[in-house]
């Protein structure tokens, strides 16, 4: 199984496709694809949309993965990421690979096994499930793998468990 896991954002979003089981995973490529500042919100929104498809087109995941958004205090930044994960999920249902949302607690529960773990405790997981040499940068492409690791450890366990039912909300 192939998984591409996204950290949605607009001006960076995170990305970080693995491959393997629930026993072993590795890693096949992470990264972030980063909008310019000074350009339309609209035309940043494209970007993130044609960047998106064309990682789906090269590399041809199973699954996608993408993390609910949570936020606490700026409303205005929740929007516009809200605006971009609207797009990322557009991205994927255009390019018929099918689609899973994760909570932040979710994913923390399914790397950490707690779902309070701080951020540096999640990277430093992620480094070592995967057997990375260093925590992958930038951030958000560190939580982007763990979110498809989620995934990986959820769907492989789970959907075996259920008779192959769907395990987490699909789009």
């Amino acid at each position: 199984m192939t998984i591409l896991g996204i950290d949605p954002g607009y001006a960076t979003v995170g990305f970080g496709l693995i491959k393997g089981n629930r026993s072993r995973q590795e890693v096949i490529t992470y990264g972030a694809i980063t909008t310019p500042a000074g350009d339309p919100f609209a035309a940043r929104l494209k970007q993130v949309y044609d960047d998106t498809c064309l990682l789906l087109e090269q590399f041809k995941p199973d699954a996608m993965a993408v993390e609910e958004l949570f936020f606490n205090k700026n409303e205005k930044t929740a929007i516009s990421v809200a605006h971009a994960r609207g797009v990322l999920l557009l991205a994927g249902q255009a390019m018929g690979v099918p689609m899973f949302e994760y909570t932040p607690l979710q994913v923390k529960q399914a790397i950490t096994g707690y779902g309070r773990a701080e951020k540096q405790q999640m990277m430093e997981m992620v480094k070592r499930l995967l057997k990375l040499n260093q925590i992958p940068k930038p951030d958000d492409a560190a939580d982007a793998l763990a979110v498809a690791l989620c995934h990986m450890r959820s769907a492989n366990n789970l959907l075996s468990s259920v008779g192959g039912s769907e395990i987490c909300s699909t789009i």
